[in-house]
């Protein structure tokens, strides 16, 4: 959950910094609320998020009140471990610390299953016909009842011991979890045994039993299930482990003219650096000698490998194919592309979706209210129960508080939400926050801006028709303005103006009007150019060449208009072919059941032809850039739940506007911050595999808490003994001890099923 501190910045405090804590201890969700309490209670914290299945908190906090130190103490009076996670710490260094956790976990499971197999066997035998008169006839009850003591203690206290110490700790905070629930189980079990093994008289007659066997296959069951979760949970995060390995570890710099290599930690921006046909790129940078091909696909999905010369921009972590080239490094570290990535998957990972922190809620409340329950279970039991009443009421008590352990309450979502975002970066679609995945699969609308992102973003001139001036000198002024212009349209004039090898004269004054046009100075001449709606605000009559502009624009061609010196000078047509898929995409999304509308500034008839080639009917055009904004919220004020999608940098305001921004974005162009989803190749097919996988990895998050919850609710009156008097059904600790491991072992293997998602759609990113 996110918390927030009494405190927040002043004028003299700085802004909060963000700290990643490891948290150690951590089973259930209620682990998950306490840490997450314990953070927040220390002044100057402004927000904590913690994560089961990454084992992480995520907190915010300012620098002038708190530091790391005293959040990391705060978690470890609560109980648990705490360490900061400092930039210069690998993901190799993670995998080893939970290989070493996971390992740990192994050996307490094959020590006590060593001991747990025959102490089973023993309780068993000798109660076994056949077998009990060959026992007895070894040794009397009594004697086997010590043999069950020393087997079952070693499980109780040394491969048990970490219940005790965590279980200890949430009582002692009034905080019970689910080591709480285990230790009072599994000690109930064994001290009843102990005291009817040593002092039997205290006992009503029939119920001096021992359940040492019951105490040692407790502890043994949920220990396997830790393990398997363990397993489980190192296999959600595959993919950052095939990320991470993407990074080269060496690189060959120039360093006093000679050639060294060295790790790729030292690797600094400035630095050249040789790359060997064959070789992983190691830092992002710019070819300064040489020649080769690249493979970007792990960034682009472009199959093909792409030419690189001297000045073209690479990418580290992609792939050198046949020559060699030396590149001059740009970004190093935690700046490149790919370490962005990498970051953006894992803040995902550890994010918390709104439908997670209620069940964290739940969760915080849960395990009180169960050990009410064991405790009234106890007491209806010993009020009304048959004889060997103490017996009955003992057993029903222990099932309660052993089968309604919240662990897959706390895994249900973390666990889809690690493999979904995992899976969604292989397909090329970075997801940053968790909330992002709910919200994208409730979405209803998808607004597309045109020009970069249904289109290639690349114009070219179809038409120029002069009007009472000559062609080539009026192309040479209009081209000298656009010149100055950054927009994609204005590179098709000036790129054809070049190509037809005209003289570009040299440009004095330089306007721009934002959504209109521009104004500038060339040759002593005042050039404008822009859209109808420009000319109509600087008063220029465009009733003669009106119907050539219409019949253009009915082409899906965009019509622009130039005047020099405030006459109209000639008519201008550019044309921004649709990208390959664009139609495809659109439908699909139709399929799903989702609407598509397209945005744009371009005047209407234009945009309504393009958007009819992309099978597009909504359609909301002659649209200034900080109106976009304004159209998304109009669409939200009528209750629809809207995606826009857009490049990242003029469409900031609508993306951040949106419930979900999707950025289009490719290679080193790739706008990191302006977009809660990110798609790496431009293709709009990316954006039917990201609802799609959004929508499964919620229907996935939805059937784990069904069966968390479900299991629950259903098991829980079972435990009690609901069953006993139409059946005389009761269920044994043992087996509610298996059940709730099982149950967390389930939910992760169901989030784990979201590793063999197909895209609907193949697109570059899947091809």
């Amino acid at each position: 959950m996110d918390t927030a501190t009494k405190h927040s910045p002043t004028l003299k405090e700085s802004a909060p910094v963000p700290v990643e804590l490891a948290i150690g201890g951590m089973t259930c969700a209620s682990c998950v609320a306490r840490v997450e309490k314990a953070i927040a209670k220390v002044p100057g914290v402004v927000s904590a998020e913690v994560n089961l299945a990454t084992e992480k908190a995520s907190v915010s906090y300012l620098p002038d009140i708190a530091n790391a130190e005293l959040i990391g103490l705060a978690v470890e009076q609560a109980g648990y471990d705490a360490k900061e996670i400092t930039d210069g710490e690998t993901g190799d260094q993670e995998h080893a610390a939970r290989e070493a956790e996971t390992a740990a976990i192994r050996h307490n499971v094959v020590f006590a299953a060593a001991l747990t197999v025959p102490l089973f066997l023993v309780a068993m035998l000798k109660f076994t016909p056949g077998f009990e008169g060959l026992m007895m006839s070894l040794m009397p009850e009594r004697g086997w009842m010590w043999v069950e003591l020393v087997l079952a203690t070693p499980v109780q206290f040394y491969a048990g011991r970490g219940f005790y110490k965590h279980g200890w700790t949430e009582i002692r905070h009034l905080n019970p979890g689910m080591n709480s629930l285990v230790m009072l189980g599994a000690s109930a079990a064994y001290f009843y045994s102990l005291l009817a093994l040593l002092v039997p008289a205290i006992f009503p007659e029939g119920t001096a039993t021992t359940y040492f066997e019951a105490a040692g296959v407790i502890i043994t069951l949920i220990l396997l299930g830790r393990y398997l979760e363990a397993v489980a949970k190192g296999r959600t995060s595959e993919a950052i482990k095939k990320l991470m390995q993407l990074q080269a570890k060496t690189a060959c710099v120039l360093r006093g003219g000679q050639e060294v290599e060295i790790p790729i930690e030292d690797v600094v921006s400035g630095d050249l650096v040789l790359v060997r046909p064959g070789e992983r790129l190691p830092v992002d940078g710019v070819v300064t000698e040489g020649s080769s091909y690249v493979d970007e696909s792990m960034i682009t999905g472009e199959p093909v490998p792409v030419e690189k010369s001297e000045g073209a921009e690479v990418v580290g972590g992609t792939v050198n194919k046949t020559g060699a080239f030396t590149l001059k490094a740009t970004r190093v570290g935690a700046d490149t592309v790919l370490s962005q990535i990498i970051r953006m998957v894992e803040e995902a990972q550890g994010s918390k979706p709104p439908i997670q922190k209620m069940a964290d809620k739940i969760a915080s409340v849960f395990v009180p209210v169960v050990m009410v329950g064991a405790a009234a279970t106890f007491g209806i039991w010993w009020t009304f129960g048959p004889e060997p009443v103490l017996s009955f009421a003992f057993v029903a008590s222990v099932s309660v508080l052993l089968i309604a352990c919240p662990c897959a309450m706390g895994l249900a979502t973390p666990t889809a939400i690690m493999v979904g975002t995992g899976k969604g970066a292989e397909l090329g679609v970075l997801i940053r926050k968790g909330t992002a995945l709910e919200l994208l699969a409730k979405v209803d609308t998808v607004i597309l801006d045109k020009t970069g992102t249904l289109t290639k973003g690349q114009p070219e001139l179809t038409d120029f028709i002069a009007i009472d001036h000559d062609e080539e000198t009026t192309l040479g002024l209009v081209a000298a303005a656009e010149a100055k212009s950054e927009h994609p349209i204005a590179e098709a004039i000036v790129r054809s103006a070049r190509e037809r090898g005209l003289d570009v004269p040299a440009v004095t004054e330089f306007q721009a009007e934002p959504g209109y046009g521009i104004d500038a100075m060339v040759d002593g001449k005042c050039v404008q150019v822009g859209a109808d709606r420009y000319m109509e605000k600087l008063g220029i009559d465009l009733e003669d060449i009106k119907e050539k502009a219409e019949r253009l624009a009915n082409d899906a061609k965009t019509p622009l208009f130039a005047a020099v010196d405030g006459k109209l000078a000639c008519l201008i047509a550019v044309s921004d072919p649709l990208k390959e898929g664009s139609h495809e995409a659109i439908g699909a999304l139709k399929a799903l059941g989702l609407e598509a509308a397209m945005l744009t500034g371009d005047n209407r008839h234009t945009a309504e032809a393009i958007a009819g080639h992309a099978g597009i009917s909504r359609v909301m055009a002659e649209v200034l850039p900080d109106q976009k904004a304004r159209e998304v919220k109009r669409l939200q004020g009528q209750g629809k739940m809207v995606a826009f999608v857009g490049d990242g940098i003029n469409d900031a305001p609508a993306l951040a506007q949106a419930d979900v921004g999707i950025a289009i974005g490719t290679g080193t162009d790739i706008a990191i911050e302006a977009g809660d989803v990110i798609l790496m190749s431009g293709d709009l097919r990316g954006i039917v595999n990201a609802v799609a996988l959004a929508k499964r990895t919620l229907k996935t998050i939805r059937y784990n808490f069904f069966w968390a919850y479900a299991y629950n609710v259903a098991l829980i009156p079972v435990a009690a003994g609901a069953l006993y008097p139409l059946w005389g059904v009761l269920l044994n600790p043992m087996l509610a001890a298996a059940a709730m491991s099982f149950s967390s072992v389930f939910v992760v293997t169901n989030s784990l099923r979201l590793r063999g998602f197909k895209a609907p759609l193949a697109s570059e990113m899947t091809s």
